[in-house]
C-alpha cells in the first residue's frame, strides 16, 4: 500500500493504479457479512436486483410474489450491526401490484426519482419513485421476461427477432444504439436500432466451422436455452450463459468466441438469471449464480476464484456495488445477502517484529520521515528533510543504514 502511495505522490505511477489494485484486494476478499441484514419482505423467491447508479444507496428487488420493495443500504445507527430497512414497497395490496411474478426491475439510469419493472403478467411499469405511482404502462401480448434501459443513450427502441422467449436483453454501454438479446432458441443477437434490417449479426459459438460432432446449427451461441446476457464495463466483450452449463465470452465489434474455458458452469433455470459483472478491478470478475451459491469468475482467463455460500436455495440474481466493491445476491429462499470485503486484522507488533525485522522503514532522520517505498537492496529506501538538508538513507545488502544521499528535489528517489 504505501509502495502504490509513494509511487504515485513521485508522479512514478498512473493514479487509477492505486485504486484498480485496492479495488481488486477488496473483491478477493468477498465474504457474507454476519453484521449486515437485508429486511426480508419478500414472501417467495427473490428474482432481480438493481442499485442506482447516482448515489449507490438504493436498492430494488422484485419478487415471485409481484412485489417490488426499495430499500436504504445507508448504515444510519453507526453501529457495527445493522438492517438495512425497506424505504417502501408495492406490496400485495398496493392497487398498481403486479399480478404474477417480476422478472427484472431497474432504476432509470439518470435519477433515483424513476424506476421500471416488468412481470409475467405481460406488463412493464414506469414507476414514479416519490408517490410510488405508476407514470405509464405498457401492455404486451406476450411474457415480458427481461427488460433493460440504455445507461448512456437518450433515444432508443427494443427490438426483438427470435423464434421462441426472448430470455435476456442488454444494451451496450459503449455504443446507445447496440442492443443484445438473449433467447430460448439457443441464439444471441447483437443489434443495431438504427438500421431497417435491426440485426448485426448472430453470435456462433464454432465461429464459422460447423463441429463434426455436433448436429447443432452453426449460428447457436448455446447448446440450450441462453437465459443470461451482460457486458463488460468497457463494452467491448459480452459474457453469455445457457442451460448447456456453458459461459462464453464473445468479442462484441466482431462477434467473435474467445473461447475462453470458465468450466461447467451450472444452469438449471428455465427462465433469466441476473449475474454481475465487476468495474474497476484488474483482472475484472464475474459473479455468477451457481445453484445455491455464487461463483466468481476472472473474466478474461477464466479461472474460478471462489465460491460464495451463504444461500439455502437457489440464487437467481446477483448485483454488484463498484463504489464500495460490495455483492448482493437473491434466491429462492426468500433473503438477500449481502457480501462484503474482509476487514484486514492488523499484526500483532510481537509477531510484525518477528517475522519482519527493523528495516528503518519510516525511521525519522533529520526530521520528519516522508513516505517511502520497497527497492532492491542497496537503493534509497526513504527520504526526510530537516532544516535546509533533505536527505535519503541507503542501506547495504544486510539492511544496514550506511550513508546519507543529498537529494536536490525532495520526494525523487535515486539509485545508489
Amino acid at each position: 500500500m504505501l509502495g502504490f502511495i509513494s509511487a504515485r505522490q513521485a508522479g512514478l505511477d498512473d493514479p487509477l493504479r492505486l485504486r484498480r489494485a485496492e479495488s481488486t484486494r477488496r473483491v478477493l476478499s468477498l465474504e457474507l457479512n454476519k453484521d449486515r441484514d437485508v429486511e426480508r419482505i419478500h414472501g417467495s423467491g427473490v428474482n432481480t436486483l438493481d442499485i442506482e447508479p447516482v448515489e449507490g444507496r438504493y436498492m430494488l428487488s422484485g419478487g415471485s410474489d409481484g412485489v417490488v420493495i426499495l430499500y436504504d443500504l445507508e448504515n444510519f445507527s453507526k453501529k457495527p450491526c445493522y438492517t438495512c430497512k425497506a424505504v417502501c414497497s408495492v406490496g400485495r395490496s398496493h392497487p398498481d401490484v403486479h399480478r404474477f411474478s417480476v422478472e427484472t426491475v431497474q432504476w432509470y439510469p439518470h435519477d433515483t426519482g424513476m424506476f421500471t419493472s416488468s412481470s409475467f403478467d405481460k406488463t412493464l411499469k414506469i414507476w414514479d419513485t416519490n408517490t410510488l405511482q405508476p407514470a405509464d404502462v405498457f401492455n404486451f401480448e406476450g411474457t415480458v421476461y427481461s427488460h433493460h434501459m440504455s445507461p448512456i443513450a437518450t433515444k432508443h427502441c427494443l427490438i426483438a427477432g427470435h423464434r421462441q422467449e426472448v430470455l435476456a436483453v442488454c444494451w451496450s454501454p459503449r455504443y446507445e444504439h447496440v442492443l443484445a438479446t438473449a433467447s430460448a432458441d439457443s441464439r444471441v443477437k447483437l443489434w443495431d436500432v438504427r438500421r431497417a434490417s435491426g440485426c448485426l449479426f448472430t453470435l456462433d459459438q464454432h465461429n464459422g466451422e460447423k463441429s463434426k460432432a455436433s448436429s447443432e446449427a452453426a449460428n447457436t451461441a448455446h447448446n440450450g436455452r441462453v437465459n443470461g446476457l451482460c457486458f463488460t464495463s468497457d463494452g467491448l466483450h459480452l459474457l453469455t450463459v445457457g442451460t448447456d452449463d456453458r459461459m462464453r465470452l464473445w468479442n462484441s465489434s466482431t462477434g467473435e468466441n474467445t473461447l475462453v474455458n470458465y468450466g461447467k458452469v451450472c444452469n438449471t433455470s428455465r427462465k433469466g438469471i441476473k449475474f454481475a459483472i465487476s468495474h474497476g478491478c484488474n483482472p475484472e470478475f464475474a459473479f455468477v449464480p451457481y445453484d445455491s451459491n455464487i461463483a466468481v469468475y476472472t473474466i478474461y482467463s477464466g479461472e474460478l476464484i471462489t465460491m460464495l455460500r451463504g444461500h439455502y436455495s437457489t440464487v437467481d440474481c446477483c448485483v454488484f456495488q463498484s463504489d464500495f466493491q460490495e455483492l448482493y445476491s437473491g434466491s429462492k429462499d426468500c433473503n438477500i445477502l449481502a457480501w462484503v470485503p474482509a476487514l484486514q486484522e492488523p499484526v500483532p507488533e510481537e509477531d510484525n517484529e518477528k517475522h519482519h525485522p527493523p528495516k528503518y522503514f519510516g525511521h525519522s532522520f533529520l526530521g520528519a520521515s516522508q513516505p517511502h517505498r520497497s527497492f532492491s537492496t542497496g537503493t534509497v529506501i526513504g527520504s526526510s528533510s530537516g532544516g535546509d538538508k533533505i536527505g535519503s538513507i541507503c542501506l547495504d545488502a544486510s539492511m544496514n543504514p550506511i550513508s546519507l544521499v543529498p537529494e536536490l528535489i525532495p520526494g525523487v528517489y535515486k539509485l545508489n
